[in-house]
């Protein structure tokens, strides 16, 4: 398949559950799957790729959200101003690449964002419940052209990293933004990090979703990981 996140997550939902093998000619506005497992952003070497790379066996996710219907993600869905961001993101020109666009639309959209209560529930009964900024669902390493949101995510163990942003500032943001792109970012004291098979967010208003950098409805919404869900073509070891 030729494409990004996008269509990545459009051919995911069409062969999950079945033998089918893909490989990944990375051609979008992201790129965020692609680079989560190593595959080459020159044409010629993700061809490369597909012809003579190896098969490996991926966990999908699986969202359900309000406004939406039930759907498959491959490497990244998350709860609150993320979501604000994708549908800028996508209404805007791409002609300056992925990393420009999503960090100019994370911007503007911060600068307006209200953070609300949410509560989030884990598979083992664990709970967070207070003032947030985003829910970060995430089954790969990267989003929004770069950004190493989740440096430790694996896609073959059976959990999501999820990642929660809580009650940051105007002046968190201006300091830590700049190391969204190392995942150094993870260590602020409003950011918490978890791992779990399942995830339901709610809020006291809907947030708006996203998944694999597509808007998707809004919460109430609940996340799980579908083991081995998807065979993918990778650069050999």
């Amino acid at each position: 398949m030729v494409g990004g996140d996008g269509t990545v997550n459009e051919v995911a939902n069409g062969v999950a559950g079945t033998d089918t093998e893909i490989a990944v000619l990375p051609c979008g506005t992201g790129q965020d799957f692609g680079r989560t497992h190593g595959v080459p952003s020159r044409f010629d070497d993700a061809v490369r790729v597909a012809l003579a790379g190896e098969a490996r066996t991926i966990d999908l996710g699986r969202v359900e959200c309000a406004g939406s219907p039930s759907r498959y993600f491959a490497n990244v869905g998350s709860a609150g101003m993320s979501g604000a961001v994708a549908r800028r993101a996508n209404s805007m020109t791409k002609a300056l690449g992925g990393r420009v666009t999503f960090f100019y639309a994370l911007t503007r959209e911060f600068v307006a964002w209200q953070n609300t209560r949410v509560v989030v529930e884990l598979a083992d009964g664990a709970r967070r419940e207070g003032a947030m900024h985003d829910v970060i669902v995430a089954n790969g390493r990267y989003h929004a052209g770069g950004m190493k949101l989740a440096p430790d995510a694996r896609q073959d163990d059976g959990l999501f990293d999820v990642v929660v942003i809580g009650d940051v500032t105007k002046l968190d943001f201006l300091t830590t933004s700049p190391k969204l792109y190392s995942g150094r970012y993870l260590s602020h004291p409003k950011i918490e990090l978890l791992r779990s098979s399942a995830v339901s967010i709610d809020a006291a208003e809907p947030l708006p979703l996203e998944v694999d950098g597509e808007p998707a409805g809004t919460t109430p919404a609940r996340f799980e990981v579908v083991p081995s869900a998807l065979r993918l073509r990778v650069p050999a070891a």
